[in-house]
This record gives C-alpha cells, sequence and structure tokens, in this order.
C-alpha cells in the first residue's frame, strides 16, 4: 500500500472520529436551550442552563441597628461579616420559606410578651436564631425555642420535672427569656451584648471582655460561634423585614395559622393522657402537639397547683 493510500485512509478515520465527537457534544443539548440531557424515558429529569442572571447580588443596607443600638457597618470585617449570614439565610431557600410561613404563629405574641416586659422588639430574632421557632433540643441540654438549660430554666422559675418541662412552654419560656434579657442588661448595659451573651453566657462573655479590654462586642475576638450569632440575630432582621427584597413574596394564606383553642384547667392528677384526651374530645396527638411541655403519659399534680391545657375547640 502507497504512502498515499495510508494518508488517505488515516484521515479519513480522523475525519470520522471528529464528526463523531462533534454529534456528540451537539446533542442532546445546545447552547442556550432548555432540552433534556437525557432522554425521559430513561431518566425522567428535565434540565436546564443556569446563567449568571440566576444569581444575584443583594443590597444591603448602609445603616443597621440591633435594639437601637449602632452596627459599625463602616468596617469592613463587620460588613462581610453580616453579608455572610445574609446570603448564607436568603440563599437557603426551603429553611427561609419555612421560617417565614412558621413565623405568624408565634413572633406576634412574642412580640406581645417582649414588650410588655420592657424587651426590644429586635430580641424576638434571637429565638428564630436559637431554634428556627421549634421546640428542639441541643446535645449540651438546652430545649425549647429559646433553648433554655436545665439550671437556667429553674433560675428563671420553670418547672422541669419527669412529667413537665416548661422549657417547651411557649409562654412561659418566653418569659423566663425576657427576665434573662433584663438581668443581662443591668449587667452589661447595653442590649448587644445581652445577645452575645445568651449564646455564650454571661459569665464567659465578661471573661472575654476582661481578657481584651474591650466591652463592645464588635471589638471582641469570640468563638466562632458567638462571633457569628448576632450577624445572624441581623440577618433574620433584615430578610423579615424586607422579604420582597430577597425573592419571598407570600399571601397572607401562605403563612401558618394556629386553630383556636380551648383552655382546660387542670388541678388534679392525670393517670393516662390519652385517654384524658379522648374523654375532652380530642386526642393525643393535639394534646401533644399545643402542649409539648407535658413529657410523660401521665401528669402528677401538687397540692395547691394547677395547669392550663390547650386543645382545639
Amino acid at each position: 500500500m502507497s504512502r498515499n493510500h495510508l494518508f488517505l485512509i488515516y484521515f479519513l478515520l480522523f475525519l470520522a472520529i471528529g464528526l463523531g465527537t462533534w454529534a456528540i457534544w451537539k446533542s442532546p443539548i445546545e447552547k442556550g436551550n432548555n432540552e433534556n440531557l437525557l432522554d425521559e424515558r430513561s431518566y425522567p429529569v428535565q434540565a436546564f442552563t443556569i446563567t449568571r442572571d440566576s444569581i444575584r447580588l443583594f443590597d444591603i443596607p448602609k445603616k443597621l441597628d440591633f435594639a437601637g443600638e449602632k452596627v459599625p457597618l463602616e468596617k469592613g470585617d463587620i460588613f462581610e461579616r453580616l453579608e455572610r449570614e445574609i446570603y448564607v439565610n436568603a440563599y437557603w431557600e426551603s429553611n427561609m420559606i419555612l421560617l417565614l410561613k412558621r413565623s405568624a404563629k408565634y413572633l406576634p405574641e412574642i412580640e406581645r410578651m417582649l414588650k410588655e416586659n420592657g424587651i426590644p422588639d429586635d430580641f424576638k430574632y434571637v429565638a428564630i436564631a436559637e431554634s428556627a421557632l421549634m421546640n428542639v433540643g441541643s446535645p449540651a441540654g438546652a430545649r425549647g425555642f429559646w433553648q433554655i438549660l436545665e439550671s437556667t430554666g429553674k433560675e428563671y422559675g420553670l418547672e422541669i420535672t419527669n412529667n413537665v418541662d416548661e422549657r417547651y412552654h411557649f409562654e412561659k419560656s418566653t418569659l423566663a427569656a425576657a427576665k434573662y434579657f433584663k438581668k443581662a442588661h443591668a449587667k452589661f448595659g447595653d442590649w448587644t451584648a445581652v445577645a452575645a451573651s445568651y449564646n455564650m453566657g454571661q459569665s464567659g462573655f465578661s471573661k472575654r471582655q476582661e481578657e481584651q479590654l474591650h466591652s463592645n462586642y464588635y471589638e471582641l475576638y469570640l468563638n466562632e460561634e458567638t462571633s457569628r450569632y448576632l450577624f445572624r440575630i441581623l440577618a433574620f432582621k433584615i430578610i423579615f423585614e424586607n422579604p420582597g427584597a430577597f425573592g419571598y413574596h407570600f399571601r397572607e394564606s401562605d403563612y401558618y395559622q394556629t386553630p383556636v383553642l380551648r383552655t382546660i384547667r387542670v388541678d388534679e392528677d392525670i393517670k393516662d393522657l390519652p385517654k384524658w384526651a379522648k374523654d375532652q374530645g380530642s386526642s393525643y396527638k393535639d394534646l401533644k402537639l399545643y402542649n409539648p411541655w407535658l413529657r410523660d403519659r401521665n401528669l402528677n399534680v401538687k397540692r395547691g397547683k394547677s395547669y392550663e391545657i390547650l386543645l382545639p375547640e
């Protein structure tokens, strides 16, 4: 076989490979269209092209305060820390949607109780940062909306026994948190320090102030969690007060609502809560849903004491 024939064969071979590669690259999608990446019969997932326009930057406020106290956004590290928490939370869409929908059930009542106890309205965002407005528990033993430790709960008047844990009681735990905030403010003198101390403890925050010769939260070098803590609260404040600016648009009917509840006063032991709930025309599920502070299947009532149990009308 001559050299010219070999050259022709190699040329045709490379041409065939090139055309095949182009065909694979060209199909099933072309740049700029929205066709499926794979045949729907084999893998029914719709694909789409992501462009830079899909991700947008937000206009961060130039001025901001927490509980009436200025946030020094003119400092580069402060602005960056705030921006971090805004983007982390604003683009965690599933969590933010549920937070906004859930907030209608609880924030109005939290606002009322904070106001009645002389606590700035911004502290409602502490509950969001602590628990996402859910009765959760932590490995450290903190419980409820406000993530109160057992020792702290008892210090502020909450009952914590085998069958009652008022850290899970929405109203009583909120009042306990308000008492904590008021006491901490008497100690530190500013609300920003109060919020920070709620995360790391009053003694821990005081120790950092003494060690670093600064009392201002924004001037302290703190552990990662507390360093981010207030900025998470501020991020929630900004997003909740301007949801539309971050792409969250809700109708009134989109928010979750608590049904109308009736109050039953109990001053005697209940040996079987599921049966008791059924006798009230309700269910054990509703009993636990609206009274999460009931921690067992029975309720022991001390002489002279009574409890208020909520059930749907």
